[in-house]
């Protein structure tokens, strides 16, 4: 598309003030409930969906949106590798969804257009939608592309980025070892140390994070965190060598295991450093490399 023709998409865009929008989520359902909520907001038109980073870049290049829904976890090429992969000067505004707050809420907040928690919810949905609007009016393409390297930046740790540095992939690397995961728990955000975290399982929609209590990491009262996700979502955000599945709804923190006691049926009992049990699957003991 030359630059007389994008000027004149742009012109008509803003004349009419409906933004042009896809959606990219691996989770078909994601998508239909984002598209669901989207119908009540008449300024927006969908353009194009897209379950996974390669389709998503090219429907980029067909439609040339104004804005993007981007889900930041998806398998294959996730949020961040689908933006190495768009040009600088076609960049369009992006509006993050994620399941997790691990994903840096304070660099989501500072640097991006906005972000919205799945599941989304419509009052911030609308919220979002009007800081979009406002971008749209007030930014320049290279100020955009100002507040994606603030984000970029602060999540690989190194601010003082070109774009070109910033994408590398060695962003994302850096903000998967970072030794602190932000959970949203109830109306709190707590940053929880990994190396605090016993063992995550499931509680229906919920996951509950058992951590070390404030005093004693050998104690066996701890602090529980409890946060609206699935093990899926959480595996994601993991280290699985840190972190292995042992069953169909628990997660451990591999190196706080100090005794395995085997089981019937090829299943075995685990027993971490501040004496709770847990069950190892027959399924899962492919992970006993990892825990002994």
């Amino acid at each position: 598309m030359d630059k007389v023709v994008e000027r004149e998409r742009l012109s008509d865009s803003a004349t009419h003030g409906r933004l042009r929008a896809l959606i990219v989520d691996d989770e078909p359902l994601a998508r239909r409930g984002l598209e669901i909520r989207l119908e009540a907001h008449p300024d927006v038109e969908i353009v194009g969906e897209y379950g996974d980073g390669l389709s998503a870049i090219a429907g980029l290049r067909e439609h040339r949106p104004d804005l993007v829904f981007l889900d930041v976890q998806m398998p294959g090429m996730d949020g961040f590798e689908t933006l190495r992969s768009i040009p600088a000067h076609e960049m369009p505004l992006v509006v993050f969804v994620t399941a997790y707050d691990h994903y840096a809420i304070r660099a989501f907040e500072a640097s991006a257009t906005d972000y919205l928690l799945k599941p989304v919810e419509e009052t911030r949905l609308a919220q979002a939608l009007a800081r979009v609007q406002l971008a749209r009016s007030q930014r320049e393409a290279s100020g955009h592309c100002a507040h994606l390297l603030g984000l970029l930046g602060e999540l690989s740790g190194r601010p003082l980025l070109d774009l070109d540095e910033a994408l590398k992939p060695d962003a994302l690397e850096q903000l998967r070892r970072d030794d602190k995961l932000a959970v949203r728990d109830g109306g709190r955000t707590v940053r929880v140390d990994l190396a605090s975290i016993r063992w995550i399982d499931a509680a229906g929609d919920y996951m509950c994070i058992h951590t070390d209590g404030p005093v004693d990491r050998a104690a066996p009262q701890g602090e529980t965190l409890v946060l609206r996700a699935t093990m899926r979502d959480l595996e994601k955000q993991l280290d699985p060598q840190r972190f292995p599945r042992i069953h169909r709804s628990t997660i451990v923190n591999a190196r706080r295991v100090v005794e395995l006691r085997p089981h019937t049926n090829g299943e075995g009992f685990l027993r971490l450093d501040c004496g709770q049990e847990l069950k190892l699957s027959r399924t899962h003991r492919d992970k006993l490399a990892l825990l002994l």
